[in-house]
């Protein structure tokens, strides 16, 4: 008689190898049935045990995904979220062409995005950043400001939520949010400060897996609270955010500044790039009109459609 399926919560993958946490709070290390990866961090999975390992049976219905795809390939980071946190700093600067990316990507899945700044107590470098997000903060989206700061040596105490504020603090509560940015922007000093057993489970991650380097390259999954009631998902940075997933012609509808003026266009079909009669490219700010689509917007929307727009082999 076969084993019983089992209920697991993925938190965290490499390769072929996933760690899947019980709901008694049990880790297993788990295998795809079949040659096919399909699982991601935020999963829940029924597996069943072999052994002193198991094996995923079956995926159960995703609220959402959130993922990005090149020419090549595609990568998921994680399933199932309330909100992606993008994280960015002050110094170095930040790409807002991959911001804008991440944003599309959070909209096309309908998951609700935060943006938070770090390094605020750069006086000059973020007042110029602040006022480059300010496009952004218009749009309605949440912009928190934070000024992370590395907890204190081992064995002197330091509260959990040094340099992250309390607005940013009651944002995670509750929901499961997945942390994402660029290298030093201080993701790896926020998922320390918010869950401090989270070096800890990376070496427990790490062996497990047998994985050695590679975990730090991994998505994992920390419990902020005792109750598991709220979780960080860690993923790793990125250079590249392709969006070859989203439709050219649907990119307006996923960009909250330009989406308002199509329904002013003349052609139902327009392409906002050139067409007469086109709401956005009227809607474009200028003297007259302040509180049109920033130049720097509009451009992005241009290039991306270019991109998006490329015959796929």
């Amino acid at each position: 008689m076969s084993e019983p399926l089992n209920h697991g919560l993925v938190i965290a993958g490499y390769g072929r190898h996933f760690l899947v946490e019980t709901p008694q709070g049990q880790r297993i290390i788990c295998h795809p049935r079949g040659k096919k990866s399909q699982a991601v961090v935020g999963d829940r999975v029924l597996w069943r045990a072999s052994q002193d390992e198991g094996t995923i049976e079956r995926i159960e219905a995703r609220r959402n995904l959130f993922y990005r795809q090149d020419e090549i390939r595609t990568k998921s980071f994680a399933a199932n979220l309330d909100q992606v946190l993008i994280l960015i700093a002050a110094e170095p600067e930040f790409s807002e062409n991959q911001l804008s990316r991440a944003l599309i990507a959070a909209e096309a899945e309908r998951i609700t995005p935060l943006i938070a700044l770090n390094k605020s107590d750069l006086e000059a470098p973020f007042e110029r950043a602040w006022l480059r997000l300010e496009p952004y903060r218009r749009m309605g989206y949440r912009v928190l400001q934070l000024a992370l700061k590395p907890r204190a040596a081992a064995g002197s105490p330091a509260p959990a939520s040094v340099g992250a504020t309390p607005a940013l603090v009651g944002q995670l509560q509750g929901k499961t949010t997945l942390v994402l940015g660029p290298s030093g922007a201080g993701k790896s000093t926020l998922i320390n400060l918010l869950a401090p057993h989270a070096a800890a489970l990376t070496g427990e991650i790490s062996r497990a897996l047998s994985s050695g380097k590679h975990t730090t390259t991994s998505t994992t999954w920390y419990w902020v609270d005792t109750t598991q009631t709220t979780a960080l998902i860690d993923s790793p940075g990125f250079q590249e955010f392709g969006l070859h997933h989203i439709d050219a012609m649907h990119l307006a509808a996923f960009m909250p500044d330009l989406k308002p003026w199509v329904a002013n266009c003349r052609f139902y079909n327009c392409t906002h790039l050139h067409e007469p009669g086109c709401g956005v490219i009227a809607s474009i700010r200028s003297a007259d009109n302040p509180d049109g689509v920033s130049e720097r917007r509009y451009k992005i929307y241009s290039d991306l459609f270019a991109e998006l727009s490329q015959p796929k082999y």
